[in-house]
């Protein structure tokens, strides 16, 4: 907006498709489009020798090359044994990734001449500490400073808010090209706060396209009577897979679409009605209703019964399919609401919040020392609405022009949200069984702490193994879980058994989670450090970003 302001740029980093945004003078969010002029690029990444090529050459390259080229790799995120190995050298989705930011940074860059550094990067809600400390970690390998990890229905939502004059509580219906998140949000003056969320992480459009395909290979077989399946060859595979795309999007505007099938030296013209594509995929779409109607429970329970509107973020809501049941199951018509932007523009938003706040706290600082935080932070919670408003007009003065309304009321707006997990520690029932004790319980507003007080196994014990862990619903049951790491903390010699050791959970408002345990024995304490085997520490990020930065990204 100014040279005097930091710019923080916003990105979706999606499963199918990303996009970068930034906020305008004028206070409006704007898509920057790539090299190419869309203003989406295919997540999808080709490695051609030092060079890494990125969308939409890369997703054409993958009907001829499939070995040579990664998509949807966002489903792997703090996935640690997933790679992707090229030439003998391997990969892990955080590398990917940062390739893809790469390119939509580059690329706005370019059209904008302009220099990034400060990000912020969307991530689905029901992403978990792995996942959001993996995408962070991207962002880094990328050369960038991440700012925030921001939820996907939380962004869209503040794209939406500062258009809306009236409080209101929507739905956000997010489905995206690989990811399914619904969300209920209340949006208030200067408040915008996470009710419940839910959903499923590997639930999106493509399974859609996966339907279509499946489809496609079936009616081929039936036409030629070929034996072997279309789907066993990666060349065929890859181009039913941007057949199917295509084809979908054909229905959402008519009522058929054509395809046509070549394997084994056959070749077969299918045709898909809108009706059969609704058949085959309507198992998809229960499961979003059923998602749905979970999260609405979990909102009753904290005491949230209604909403006033659904809104529809994600390329895939496009589908009349997903109006139409929504419809159907709770008699509201849906809004379409920018589905492949509405992500991005509501993260450079938040980014323009967080650099407002930064230039605020600066100016009011050295006024009001009781403010004072952690970490010499001025909290503006602790300041007056009119000592911000004035330190805004004092910001105006020195930017040399004035910052719309709902720019200015960004800086006051109250962002709260959910954990989409609870996040608890194995440990020992009175039936020396292991069970998950949670801490954190889902659906909790963050940032938040809690601790709670354990007792050593044995006598003389060595250490203890704080293993964290997160789940879904309400189980104890550690198979039911996902292990997200171990934190170990070493004992002094000669405890009894039974010694107190006390674990505290804290969670920072963009879900990322530091545990610590601490020794009670005799006023004592040792303080452990959480860190999950899934993801890169700081010194690992360091010296694998120097490495691949010797990779040519387009």
């Amino acid at each position: 907006m100014s040279e005097g302001l930091k710019r923080v740029y916003g990105i979706d980093l999606g499963t199918t498709y990303s996009a970068i945004a930034y906020v305008d003078e004028h206070g409006k969010p704007v898509v920057v489009p790539n090299q190419e002029s869309e203003r989406i690029t295919p997540s999808v990444v080709l490695f051609d020798g030092e060079n890494v090529i990125v969308g939409n050459t890369a997703k054409e390259s993958a009907k001829v090359e499939p070995h040579r080229v990664v998509s949807r790799v966002k489903q792997h995120m703090g996935d640690p044994h997933f790679v992707f190995e090229h030439e003998g050298q391997v990969y892990s989705p955080e590398d990917i990734s940062s390739f893809i930011l790469r390119k939509v940074v580059g690329d706005a860059e370019a059209a904008l001449d302009d220099q990034i550094t400060d990000v912020v990067i969307t991530c689905p809600a029901y992403f978990g500490t792995d996942e959001r400390e993996a995408t962070a970690n991207a962002g880094r390998l990328a050369g960038l400073n991440v700012r925030a990890i921001l939820n996907e229905p939380t962004a869209a939502a503040v794209a939406y808010g500062l258009e809306q004059a009236e409080d209101q509580t929507v739905l956000v219906y997010d489905l995206g090209g690989g990811t399914f998140d619904v969300t209920m949000i209340e949006i208030k003056d200067r408040l915008i706060r996470v009710i419940c969320t839910g959903g499923d992480h590997r639930l999106g459009g493509a399974l859609w396209d996966e339907a279509i395909v499946m489809h496609l290979a079936e009616d081929f077989r039936t036409q030629t009577g070929e034996e072997s399946d279309p789907m066993d060859d990666p060349e065929v595979l890859n181009d039913l897979f941007l057949q199917a795309e295509r084809g979908k999007k054909t229905l959402t505007q008519r009522e058929k679409a054509p395809f046509r099938v070549t394997h084994a030296g056959k070749q077969a013209r299918v045709e898909l009605e809108r009706g059969q594509f609704e058949t085959i995929t309507k198992h998809l779409l229960d499961r979003t209703v059923e998602l749905t109607h979970e999260m609405l429970a979990d909102a009753k329970a904290k005491g949230s019964e209604r909403f006033d509107k659904i809104i529809l973020v994600g390329g895939a809501t496009r589908m009349p399919q997903v109006r139409d049941r929504l419809v159907a199951e709770f008699g509201k018509e849906p809004e379409v609401y920018d589905p492949d932007e509405a992500v991005a523009k509501g993260a450079a938003l938040y980014g323009l919040k967080e650099s407002l706040q930064d230039e605020v706290k600066e100016i009011l600082a050295p006024s009001v020392p009781e403010a004072e935080g952690e970490g010499g932070q001025l909290n503006l919670d602790a300041v007056s609405e009119q000592q911000v408003s004035e330190a805004l007009d004092r910001l105006e003065q020195q930017l040399g022009f004035t910052l719309t309304g709902p720019v200015r009321e960004l800086v006051n707006t109250r962002i709260v949200n959910v954990l989409s997990k609870s996040l608890g520690v194995v440990a020992k029932d009175d039936a020396n069984k292991e069970v998950v004790v949670y801490l954190l319980p889902r659906n909790s507003e963050v940032p938040l702490e809690q601790s709670a007080d354990f007792g050593t196994d044995v006598a003389n014990q060595a250490g203890v193994d704080i293993r964290v862990m997160a789940g879904e619903r309400a189980s104890a049951e550690p198979s039911d879980c996902k292990d997200v790491g171990t934190a170990t903390l070493n004992l002094p010699e000669h405890l009894p058994a039974r010694s107190p050791v006390r674990v505290k959970f804290a969670i920072s408002r963009d879900g990322r989670l530091l545990v610590t345990a601490t020794d009670l024995t005799g006023g004592g304490s040792i303080d452990v450090e959480f860190e999950t085997e899934a993801v890169m520490n700081a010194e690992e990020v360091a010296e694998r970003s120097s490495a691949l930065r010797l990779l040519n990204v387009s």
